[in-house]
């Protein structure tokens, strides 16, 4: 995030109050009624000791007033319960709102580039590690906005109870907020240390959840290299550390809590004195009853300085979050982080809208591919010298293109940059002889449609992800299944397409994830079709099915089918007889490209 990006806290904090600042006010009211009604048991017990001594001017007997002092007590148990209600409300919101905006900005990255913490591209952050920046940090910041919501109630409260005070003692009841004054300064010198420490208990909570989610991810590579023992050691060391830095950041924290408090102990310990010396030298008319008011607003107000300096010490904390969560939105402005949008949430006070349909797709002939042309393409992965150099690719309607190579040798890279899912350093990419702005917005369905290597899916039912959110019928879906050779497969199933295939898929065999994926595209019917080593996975036999309904598909033109344009990675020689045009990439450039005996007999490198 660089400095004119910079907006302070407070800044941040105020944009997320007042996107529902209504609640806000809700909620904040309701806290001056649960804090503010212990001025009144205070008040009612001057009066109760001045009873006894015979020095009240009220009429109300010692039942009476423990009677009130009841009845108070049980409106503060009611106002405290909604309290927590929308304090829970307003808690939520708050989360919700930034973990929304942070993960509208991250699915709109180009697909295949990293997460990144900062500008720096070296400083790339794993799948696993961003959960971190959703979790912790969003949860420090919501806390503060909850503390935030209680603050105002509380400190008219204690302005009441300082003028009650001050009606009755100038002198000391000034002196209650002298231990402020030491609050504030040990929360601002210790305001660095405050702010290093989270910073690295923080970083090393994202190493630790990140290598989580490396080892649920490459669990059956660790298995096969047999390097269970180096992974479990590598984790223990980095938990280790984890646990020396929150370590550090806990007992300071505590300390500086304790600290506070005993300030705030020290200094009513002393207006107790001073008090006390008041009654036996008969300075100021101070009763019993004035002398047990002043006790029990001084723990109030005194309750509320360490409440305070609390609170500032969250802020310093909070501070980390945000310049953390700010580095992640990768040059963004900050202000992004607190935009307001709409959170469709079905809460009582939030009053937010219905979910609004999923936008379809549409197709109409002004989308129909008739030439797809790239010149110069260019990419490089950062601090490195791999990527692609100089590509230029040219796909007419209905054809087959076989891109082939070394393992390395730019194939998936080639893909990512053609979809605008890496982005372009140089090259231009034309759709019917019109330039292509912006390749990650332009080609989606029902323009293109891509499966990657690893297809992705979700803990639901296969439907869904088949569809994922598309509304299509079953014939079309039952049609989709069938191009995709997955028929016999979901008969096995006993819950068939209501079958729930587990976290990224595990449910489903490789095989299976690959023809779930082309059934997904399939059911999208797209113009340009593309598949990244689509049928690696797949026996020889399945595959040649799918390329051959595939094909199929293609000379139904007469029946109302729309011919799709294919763009492939693959190494299979059946695929490349094929294949109208082949094109073999060697470190990233063109080797040779045309028809597959041709460039067979040319290509050192396909050889």
């Amino acid at each position: 995030m660089t400095t004119k990006q910079k907006l302070p806290t407070r800044t941040l904090l105020w944009r997320i109050i007042l996107y529902d600042p209504k609640l806000y006010a809700i909620d904040s009211i309701i806290w001056v009624f649960g804090m503010g009604l212990p001025i009144l048991p205070g008040l009612i017990i001057q009066a109760f000791f001045d009873t006894l001594t015979g020095e009240s001017t009220l009429r109300f007997s010692p039942w009476a007033i423990i009677a009130l002092l009841l009845a108070t007590g049980l409106a503060r148990i009611v106002f405290i319960f909604v309290g927590r209600f929308t304090n829970t409300q307003y808690r939520f919101l708050t989360s919700s709102l930034l973990q929304r905006n942070l993960l509208e900005h991250l699915l709109n990255r180009p697909g295949a580039q990293p997460l990144v913490e900062g500008e720096e591209a070296s400083q790339t952050v794993s799948t696993g590690e961003a959960i971190s920046y959703f979790r912790d940090d969003i949860s420090q910041i919501e806390e503060t906005v909850a503390w935030i919501g209680s603050i105002p109630g509380y400190a008219l409260i204690v302005l009441g109870s300082v003028a009650i005070l001050l009606s009755i003692n100038v002198r000391i009841t000034v002196f209650v907020f002298l231990p402020l004054a030491v609050i504030a300064g040990i929360v601002q010198s210790a305001e660095t240390r405050l702010k290093r420490y989270r910073q690295a208990s923080r970083n090393a909570t994202q190493q630790v959840t990140g290598i989580v989610g490396d080892i649920f991810a490459g669990v059956q590579t660790i298995k096969v290299a047999g390097a269970q023992t180096d992974v479990l050691n590598y984790f223990k060391g980095l938990n280790e550390q984890r646990r020396q830095m929150m370590l550090k950041d806990r007992v300071l924290t505590a300390v500086l809590e304790s600290v506070l408090q005993n300030i705030v102990n020290l200094g009513t310990g002393g207006i107790l004195l001073l008090v006390a010396r008041s009654l036996q030298s008969g300075l100021g008319p101070l009763s019993v009853g004035d002398f047990a008011l002043f006790v029990y607003y001084l723990s109030f107000i005194t309750g509320f300085l360490d409440y305070l300096g609390r609170f500032m010490m969250l802020c310093k904390q909070t501070e980390v979050s945000f310049e953390r969560l700010a580095a992640l939105l990768s040059g963004t402005p900050a202000r992004t982080l607190v935009a307001h949008h709409n959170l469709y949430l079905n809460y009582p006070l939030t009053r937010q809208p219905a979910l609004p349909p999923i936008a379809q797709p549409v197709w109409d002939e002004n989308l129909r591919l008739r030439e797809l042309t790239a010149f110069n393409l260019t990419y490089h992965y950062p601090g490195t010298k791999q990527g692609i150099s100089g590509i230029d690719l040219k796909l007419v309607r209905g054809s087959l293109t076989v891109i082939t190579g070394r393992v390395g040798a730019g194939k998936t890279t080639l893909l990512r940059v053609l979809l605008g899912l890496l982005p372009l350093e140089a090259g231009s990419i034309y759709w019917n002889g019109c330039k292509v702005e912006n390749p990650t917005e332009f080609f989606r369905p029902p323009r293109s449609a891509y499966t990657p290597q690893i297809p992705q899916f979700f803990s639901t039912s296969l439907q869904e992800n088949i569809l994922l959110g598309l509304e299509k019928d079953e014939r079309a879906i039952e049609k989709a299944i069938y191009q995709a050779v997955f028929e016999p497969d979901l008969a096995a199933m006993s819950q068939g397409l209501a079958t729930i295939v587990g976290p990224r898929g595990v449910r489903l065999s490789g095989g299976q994830l690959q023809r779930a994926a082309a059934a997904r595209m399939f059911v999208r019917q797209p113009e340009l079709l593309v598949f990244d080593d689509l049928s690696s996975a797949l026996d020889v036999e399945t595959e040649r099915k799918l390329w051959s309904r595939l094909f199929a598909t293609k000379r139904e033109v007469g029946n109302g089918e729309r011919t799709p344009t294919c763009l492939v990675v693959s190494h299979r020689p059946w695929v490349l007889r094929h294949a109208d045009c082949v094109i073999v990439l060697r470190d990233g450039e063109i080797e040779a490209q045309g028809k597959f005996d041709d460039v067979r007999q040319i290509c050192v490198e396909l050889q």
